[in-house]
This record gives structure tokens, sequence and C-alpha cells, in this order.
């Protein structure tokens, strides 16, 4: 590519997947793509051309080529999509005003259809709105219904004329809920369907199959034909016509017919080679098992960017490197393209591992366990398929009710809760989190995922988890365990235990359980140690049909006169698919399989290693079912709002400076934008300038050192309250200095009303984007990290949690007999503050302190507030891949 200015937007350029599952490539026009964009020109059909211009154009000229490739990125800019050394559209706009541009679109007939309008929408939109650009207008054929449908669908309120033929078309381009509602479903839509291309291939081929038996691509081709797999089967290997029974041959491109999939298995320094040969070749998918990227420093991670570059450029879609592979186990499919020689039987989980390692270690725990799977993946080093992919394919997969997740790293986590709080509404997502402890600067991680540093706490962590719906365990083993109860029991109805058994001990063990995970234990049966199947049937009947019990843990230790089989027959017969959930332990009996069924295979109980074990997933289950009875909640778009004024006044602040700490005139003006006032501070350095400025605001007034590190501390002496004259305002002045010294001038602000301080805060976040806190105010909260967190866009049940959930919550409710604050005000207030930090990235740290609620309020008495010019989210504007 020929030198590009340094005006070039380089954070304009995405890799995006379209409706068929396919990728292109979008970045900005550069003065060299001009034989290119001739190229795309003369491939257009008439109808196209006429469609564009509103004339026969057959051929560019030097003069027209120039015009159209050759843009300052801000009154006229154009995108440019591209697969391999191809374009095949092409959007631009130009200013037609301060804030409207016009907007014009062109794509190549063979690749029409496949979405490519409405991305180039979205992107195009996203960076007008950067320069300024608030309304797009666009001239379209009436006859051009696929452009007039590009429009229309996107969600936009779009005005519609029509003048002398021709339809102009009118719109914002602020993101609406209907615009977002639309943009999400096609990006759910284009990630499923690109994962379904891995995962349910009609042709393989594995490149690097070698001859002997034991190496990584024999092995894997042996799989392959081993379960049976019903699609056309290949081998790559220049040395050989065939291995292991099937057919080699010396290239990609020489295989006959098409390949939806390729699995890689040569060296790393091979590999981009082979992924070249297979986009010529037009394979819809990779599974790279070879290792030797990121994972051994930062010349494997150079070498895992291009390999992503070159696959999506491309048109495809990689799992990997480092991937363990993928199984399907759809009988119409049967594909093992692995290196685990053990396949699970089918069954109803979908599982995700980002560990290639750990995987042939997880595969083998599902077998022993009897726990039957959908599908597996192993992403290996992440490069590109992710979990939030494989949460998209899974979400509308009949074959899928379960899904678990074993997670090193979390690429895009804004996007990841709004899958799974999506998902979770109806299949349960299991997930294991790792690297609590990881807290690297860089990019590159041991385990070779490239992920951005988060500086977020792991309670945000955990607070986006718990508001997604899911169910996040502490182990492996904890994954499984409930994965299992979820897969073969129904959700409780409530928290209301019975407990059947025929040992005293382990009722106590279990009551002890439940009592430390939240759950009422409301009946307990224990039957003696020489009970008999019949009477566990009739104990364990009558517990079930007691109305007053949500969920039954059954105990066992060994009986004296009753077979291991036998009490487990009864227990599968009874409860393996009844309307209430079942869970069992048989401690001692190593001849209770894991999962007791019933013969007819109706249903299954899952069964434990200790009552512990098994209260620990029955309390998971039942908290994640109570989430899932908890209504969905909407998106709080506080009024008021200023979005507009916001971003002018950052920008203006931002004009001369990459980071601006806010003052307190600035932090009014911009907290005034989202409806949040600011009460007013009299800074005064002389007893007589805060007489005059208490006479100003009026009495009771507040005297308080303005220092950072005494700023609100009342406990530091720095704080002086109830003000009621200018002779006591002038004692306070005086034996503030005396006490503190000369650390600055005093702030005089009128006395707010009695009530409960709190905190308010919002911090920009590299990987999480802006993560809101909130917490009351004081020494002792911040010592205990008492906060609960969120990730915007908040709903009112968010916003209802985090003011809930902190321990100090009574202090708010009327602790100790004292009125209850205005709750709905502080939900307000904090909808305000994540409002304004999801609008406006510039602001990377915004501090609402103290914040005193009242029966009548919430009123902010100070705030601390930095702006910097932000580095791209890890969740776009508009639909992109992560890089």
């Amino acid at each position: 590519m020929a030198t590009i200015s340094p005006a070039y937007p380089a954070h304009w350029e995405a890799d995006v997947v379209l409706r068929d599952g396919g990728t292109a490539h979008l970045r900005p026009i550069v003065p060299a793509d001009a034989d290119a964009l001739r190229r795309f020109h003369s491939r257009l059909s008439d109808d196209t051309i006429y469609n564009r211009f509103f004339t026969l154009y057959r051929a560019l000229s030097d003069r027209d080529v120039a015009h159209f490739t050759t843009v300052d990125h801000d009154d006229r800019a154009a995108l440019v999509a591209t697969v391999g050394d191809e374009l095949i559209g092409v959007v631009r706009y130009e200013r037609t005003g301060p804030d409207e541009a016009e907007v014009a679109f062109n794509i190549e007939d063979a690749h029409q259809g496949r979405g490519l309008g409405t991305v180039f929408l979205e992107h195009i939109a996203a960076a007008a709105r950067e320069r300024g650009i608030s309304r797009f207008v666009a001239d379209v054929l009436p006859s051009n219904s696929k452009m007039l449908r590009v429009f229309s669908d996107a969600g936009y309120v779009v005005d519609r004329a029509v003048d002398d033929g021709v339809a102009r078309l009118a719109f914002d381009l602020e993101p609406t809920e209907d615009s977002l509602t639309v943009t999400y479903a096609r990006e759910h839509r284009a990630e499923a369907r690109s994962v379904q291309r891995l995962l349910e291939p009609t042709s393989v081929v594995v490149v690097g199959a070698g001859r002997d038996e034991a190496s990584l691509g024999h092995t894997v081709l042996r799989h392959i034909r081993d379960a049976g797999f019903t699609g056309e089967l290949y081998a790559v290997n220049r040395h050989a016509d065939e291995v292991g029974g099937i057919t080699s041959y010396a290239t990609v491109g020489d295989v006959p017919g098409d390949i939806a999939l390729a699995v890689l298995a040569v060296p790393a320094e091979e590999v981009e080679r082979v992924v070249s040969d297979c986009a010529t070749k037009g394979v819809r998918g990779l599974v790279v098992m070879s290792s030797g990227f990121a994972e051994t420093g930062a010349e494997g991670a150079a070498r895992q960017l291009r390999l992503v570059g070159l696959a999506r450029g491309g048109g495809m879609r990689v799992l990997g490197p480092s991937s363990l592979g993928v199984i399907n186990t759809d009988p119409r499919i049967r594909l093992n393209a692995s290196l685990s020689p053990l396949v699970p039987d089918r069954g109803r989980v979908g599982f995700f591992s980002q560990s290639g390692a750990l995987g042939i270690a997880l595969l083998d725990n599902a077998v022993r366990r009897g726990l039957g799977l959908s599908t597996f993946i192993s992403a290996g080093n992440r490069v590109d398929v992710s979990g939030n992919d494989l949460l998209q394919y899974w979400e509308d997969d009949e074959a899928t009710d379960v899904v678990m997740l074993y997670l090193e790293s979390l690429g895009n986590p804004r996007k990841f809760s709004r899958i799974a709080r999506r998902i979770s509404r109806r299949k349960p997502v299991v997930v294991v989190k790792s690297g609590r402890s990881a807290r690297r600067r860089g990019e590159v991680v041991p385990h070779g995922h490239l992920v951005r540093h988060s500086h977020a706490p792991a309670a945000a962590v955990d607070a986006l988890f718990t508001r997604a719906g899911v169910i996040r365990v502490g182990s492996i083993h904890q994954m499984f365990d409930v994965a299992q109860l979820v897969a073969n029991q129904p959700l409780p109805g409530g928290a209301r235990v019975g407990l059947v058994g025929n040992s005293d001990a382990l009722a106590l063990l279990a009551t002890d359980a439940c009592e430390e995970a939240a759950l009422d234990v409301v009946s307990t049966t224990t039957l003696g140690a020489g009970a008999t199947p019949e009477e566990f049937e009739h104990a364990l009947a009558s517990v079930l049909d007691d109305d007053g019990v949500d969920s039954v843990v059954a105990m066992f230790i060994p009986p004296l006169r009753t077979r291991d089989a036998e009490v487990g027959e009864v227990l599968a017969r009874i409860a393996g698919n009844g309307p209430k959930t079942v869970v069992s332990s048989f401690l001692g009996m190593p001849g209770v399989p894991e999962a007791l069924c019933a013969p007819d295979g109706a249903g299954c109980v899952p069964s434990y290693a200790t009552p512990e074990d098994a209260v620990r997933a029955l309390a998971a289950v039942t908290t994640y079912a109570t989430w899932r009875r908890t209504p969905v909640g909407h998106t709080v778009v506080p009024s008021g709002l200023d979005v507009r004024a916001a971003r002018e006044l950052v920008a203006l602040l931002l004009r001369s400076s990459d980071e601006v700490v806010l003052d307190h005139d600035d932090l009014m003006r911009l907290l005034r934008c989202y409806g949040i006032d600011l009460w007013q501070t009299v800074p005064a350095s002389s007893a007589d300038e805060a007489v005059a400025a208490a006479d100003r605001l009026g009495y009771p007034v507040a005297l308080k050192a303005l220092a950072p590190h005494l700023r609100h501390r009342r406990e530091l002496g720095g704080v002086r309250l109830d003000i009621d004259d200018a002779a006591e305002l002038r004692g306070a002045f005086v034996a503030l200095r005396e006490r503190l010294g000369d650390v600055g001038p005093f702030g005089v602000q009128r006395m707010a009303p009695t009530g409960v301080a709190c905190w308010l805060a919002t911090v920009e976040d590299p990987l999480f984007g802006p993560v809101v806190s909130f917490g009351l105010g004081g020494v002792v909260s911040d010592l205990l990290g008492d906060r609960s967190y969120g990730v915007p866009p908040l709903t009112d049940s968010d916003l209802f949690s985090m003011v809930r959930s902190v321990r100090a919550a009574p202090m708010l409710q009327g602790y100790a007999g004292s009125e209850p604050v205005h709750l709905a005000a502080l939900e307000d207030l904090l909808a305000r503050l994540a409002r304004l930090a999801d609008d406006v990235p510039e602001v990377a740290a915004l501090e609402l302190t103290p914040v005193v609620a009242s029966p009548s309020g919430a009123a902010v008495l100070g705030a601390t507030g930095r702006l910097a010019r932000p580095t791209a989210r890890a969740e776009r504007a508009a639909r992109a891949l992560s890089r």
C-alpha cells in the first residue's frame, strides 16, 4: 500500500462478519486503491452502475478515480470492503452542511445480499459521528429496492420524500434502541452462521497429515475417519498419495471440489502460506492446531496477528492456533476433528474451552460422568473465534440446552454480558473463569491470548457475570457438578429444600451446607440404616408431593440390607423425570454412577461424592432460577440529557491537551448536561471571604478543607457543619486554619439535608469500557471494599440491585429507626452517571462524593473528574471482530 497520510484514521479499519458467515475487511480508501477501484467498477452490472450513478457510467476516468480515492477523512470520507486483494464494495459520505452529509453505497453484484450494505452503514455512520456529522441524506432510485431496504431496516427513523423520480431519504445518526436491536440481531445471525461453518462442515481437509501415526496431522485425520464423518475427507501431504487410507494431495489447491473446513497441523512458519492457499481455494473455515504463536513471545504474537489478518481477509474465521479441535456428535455429521480419542455420547450440552492443553482432560471428565455433549470447541490462543461467537451459535441451536464455558480471559466483556444475559433467559450458562490473579501489563500473556490489560477489580467481573445470569463456579469440578444438574433436572421453583436419607450425620452435613448457601431446609426425613427400597420410595414420594418443598437432597451411606443399585433405581424411577429438582449423594457407595438414569431413559438424577457437593450445585442452580424468574428489566434512559452539548464541551476542553483534570466549574457544566446538579462550593482564603460567600449562599453552611487529602474526610477534622451565622463561621475558619495549617483555601457550601453520605464513580477501563460503582461514603466502606459495580448500559433491575447489594445498604433503608432515604433518587443519579460514562468515552474518571441521600432526594455536594483522549473500546459503535 502507498504511503498513508498522518490523517489516515487507522481505527476505522475493521474485520467484519457478513450474513452468510464469511468475513471481509473494511478500511478507509487511499489513492493506492485506484487500480483496484477500476477493476471493481468493471465487474459491476449495468443495473448496479445505473442505481449508483443514475446513468450508465461504464468506465471511470482518471479524474473520477482520483476524486473517489483522494479524501480528507473529514468532509469527504470513504470506506472500502475487501476480500483478498480485491474491493467488493465502497461506501462514502460528502459533507453538505455543518452537521449533515450525503451517503452513497456501491457493492459488487456477486457480494450483494450478503449484508454488506448494513455493515457499511453502521461503520460510515460511526465515522461520520466522530467528525461531528449527526444526519445523513441519500438519493435513491425508487426501483433500487435493495438499497431502500438497507435504510428502512436499519432501525433509524427515516424521512422520505420523492422529487423528480428520486427518493430522498434523511435520518439522524444517533443510535436508538431500535437501531441497536437491529444491529445486535444481525450480529447474532452472522456470527452464529460463521460458527456453523466450523461445526457443521460438509467436507474437511487435514493439511499436514503425516505418515507417522503419532504425528499431529495423522492423529486428527484418524479421529475424523474413525468417528464416521459423514462428509468428504481429504488429506494434504506433498510426499504421499495416501495417508491412513485417505487420498492425499500435494496442496490445498489440488483437492477436487469445495472445501468447507481446513484443519492445519503444519509447523508455525508454514501456516501463513497454507492460509493463503485456503483463501485462494475458497475454504470457509480454519482450525489451526499448530503451536508456536503468541504463547512463545513477541515474534509469535506478530505471526498470530498476520495469521488472523490473512484468514479474515480471505473470508474465513479461525479457531486456534494451538486448538485441540472441534467435535460435533450430531449423527448427521459425526465430526471429531480433534486430538482427543474420547468422544462423549450425544447430549444436550455445548462445551467451549479456551485451553487446548486441558481439552482432553475435560472431555475425559465428561465421558466419566456420562455427560453427553452436542458440540465441543477448543479455542487455543483464541485469535478469532471466541466464547461470544459460540454463545451466538448455541442460542438458537436446538440440539443444545446447556452451555459450559472454560474461560481464561475475556476479550470483549460488554459483548459477553449482552449475549449471555439474552441466552441465559432460555439456557443455563455455566462458567469457570480462571486468571483472577493475573494482572500483567502489555498484551501478550503466557496462554497466547492477545488481550487488553484491565484495571477492573475482580468484584466488577463478578458483577458482570451475576447480572448476566451466568452461573459462575470456582473450579472445573464444580462446573461439571452444575452442568449435570441443569442438564438432567428441572430448575428449582424456590429455595425450600427437603432432605431424605438414612443417616442423621449426612442430614446434619447437608443442613449446614444449605444454611451457608442461603437454602431453607423445610423438612428432614431420616430413615434407619436398615431401611428397605420400598421405605425409601415411600419417604421420597412423600417429600416430593409436599407443596412446601421446591427441591430434594437424597443422601445415603452403605446400607446393611439394601444393594446400592436398588436405591439408585428407585431414585431414578421416582425423581428422574419429575417436576421438582432432585440431587443425591451416595457417600461411600462407589458402585453408584454419577448420573442415575431411569431404565427407559426418561430422566436422570445427578449423584455427587458428598452432600456438600450436591448442595453447592443445587444452591448455584437455585440462584440462577431466581434470576431467571426476575423480570428482564429495560435499559434506563433518564430524561433531560444533552449528549451533544456534553460531547462538544469535552471536545473543547481536550482541544489542546490529551488529558485534563476538571475544575469545579467545568464539572458543573458537564454534569448539568446529564441533569446532575453539582452544588456550588465557593473557595475562601480568609474568614472575610468565607462570610461573604455564606451571605450569598444563605445560612446554614458547611466549611470544608479543599486539599485532596482532606476533602470530605470529616474524621480528619477538615469539615465543620451546621454553621448558622457569620460569627460562628469566623470562629470555625480560624479553628480549622490553626488545626490544619496552611492547606490552601477552604470551601463554603450550603448545608444539605440530614442523610447518608454515598459515593458514586465511573472509570474508563481499557477492556470493559466504563465501570460504574456505588457505595456508602466513609473510611469503613473504603477499607472493606463495600462497593457494587455495573457495566453500562444499565437496566432498571441493575440499578435496583446496585443500590441495595452493598453490605451497608440497611443504612439507606431505615436502619436503627432512621428514616429511609429516597432510593429512587439514588438510582436516577446512578443512571445519569452511567449514561454519561457510556456516551462520552473521554470521561476517564468521574467521582461524585459526597452524595447525601435523604428522604427528599440525593444532593451531589462534591465531584472530581478527569478527561483523556480515549482508546478504542473493545465493543465498538459498529459491528467488528476483535483483533
